[in-house]
This record gives C-alpha cells, structure tokens and sequence, in this order.
C-alpha cells in the first residue's frame, strides 16, 4: 500500500480568511452610508422634479382654460399629464396637498388647484420640511 504525503499544501488558513472577511467588513460599512445618502438624495430629486412639472401643468391649464383645476385628476382628464405622479416619500399620488386658490367675497366660483405639496412629514438633508417645498 502506498501512502500519500501532500508537499507544499494549497489553501488558506483560518487566520487569512479572517483577514479577508475583516477587511470586507470594514468596506462595506464604509459604503452603506453613502448608500443610504445617494438614495435620499435621489428621492428627493423626483421630489423637485414631480413638483416642477406640476406646477407647470398647472400653469399651463390656467392659461388654455383661464382657470385652475376643481382637482389633480382634471389633469389628467384634460390630458394635461398622462398619470398623477407618485410621491417618492410617499409612495402614492394619492397623497399630495392641494392648495387652492383664495377666492373673494361674494365670488361663486369653485375655487381651483393652483399649488401643490408634498404629504410626506419627512424633513430634507438641509432641515426643510418636504411639505414646505
């Protein structure tokens, strides 16, 4: 019978894979936070981006029509946007402020969709609040 003896062993010892485990560690949490902050970052691009087009569209409406809209879905209705955009903090279109338009006494006309919000309670990387953007 012959007996094998294996020469110069190939392989990692318990202490390199350590090593290596230790060092991916130490980059990963070095990378989640910027992460995290680009994400934040990007959602509060579509944010500004959402509220520019809709004021817009609003803007728009109100010189084609002379008026604002009763609602958000008279925009869509008047194909003025193809769909209501999602709030990127909220995850809905359904959660939009709409601010409307003062109207002065004794004026019998619906008041119209002239401004819009965001819904989120959340506060900006610079301290404002979205609902105040």
């Amino acid at each position: 019978m012959k007996t094998f003896v294996l020469m110069g062993q190939k392989g990692y010892t318990l202490l390199e894979l350590m090593v290596v485990v230790a060092i991916v560690g130490i980059l990963v949490s070095l990378a989640v936070p910027n992460f995290q902050q680009s994400a934040m970052k990007a959602k509060e691009t579509a944010l500004k981006q959402n509220l520019f087009t809709m004021r817009t569209v609003l803007d728009q409406y109100y010189a084609d029509r002379g008026d604002y809209p009763d609602t958000l879905e008279s925009l869509v209705e008047g194909k003025y946007l193809r769909a209501i955009p999602v709030d990127p903090f909220t995850k809905s279109s359904t959660t939009w402020t709409e601010i409307y338009e003062e109207q002065e006494e004794g004026d019998d006309s619906p008041a119209g969709v002239y401004d819009i919000k965001s819904g989120s309670d959340g506060v900006a990387g610079d301290g404002t609040p979205y609902k105040d953007w």
